[in-house]
């Protein structure tokens, strides 16, 4: 058993030794009678874990203000929200295309909203994503430049994610 722990670890299987560390997940693997569908298994769940992972350090670095989504949006009182556009953006393939998305209107009408909604889809999609409010970027843009290192920060901020979310560039 130790070889075998040695192994998990070495290979970095961390999903298949908690399978084979708890009472529950001993008993689900031996459900399995063919070596093939055991192992087939076994690797899905790794696989899974890995990108469940993945996902969540793409969340922390996208550096969110909140976890906002199109479902908890308030179609009825951003009347001027073109739903069916938003919707079709949520596919993400401005992303693909490198298009900008620039959305205008009145404080409070739902923009940020908007904005964090698309990027969590794209985060989910295993897009890189980043979340900075203008002032903010101005900020570190500045600091980085004084400290001579623009070019870095700018490379790795501005960019190293795929979607970049500038949020509140009127103000």
């Amino acid at each position: 058993m130790e070889d075998l722990e040695g192994g998990l670890k070495r290979l970095k299987l961390r999903r298949v030794r908690e399978l084979l560390e708890s009472d529950a997940g001993r008993e689900g693997l031996a459900r399995f009678k063919d070596p093939i569908s055991l192992v087939a298994y076994l690797v899905n769940e790794e696989v899974a874990a890995r990108d469940a992972t993945q996902r969540d350090i793409r969340l922390r670095a996208a550096k969110f203000p909140g976890r906002k989504t199109l479902d908890d949006f308030d179609w009825k009182s951003a009347a001027g929200a073109p739903k069916a556009q938003i919707i079709e953006l949520s596919h993400g393939a401005y992303i693909e295309r490198a298009e900008n998305i620039v959305l205008i209107g009145p404080s409070g009408v739902g923009k940020t909203h908007i904005a964090l909604a698309l990027a969590h889809r794209a985060v989910q999609a295993g897009i890189k994503t980043r979340f900075i409010t203008a002032a903010d970027l101005m900020l570190q843009l500045a600091t980085a430049h004084s400290q001579g290192r623009l070019k870095e920060y700018f490379n790795r901020a501005v960019l190293g994610p795929r979607l970049l979310v500038v949020d509140e560039i009127g103000y």
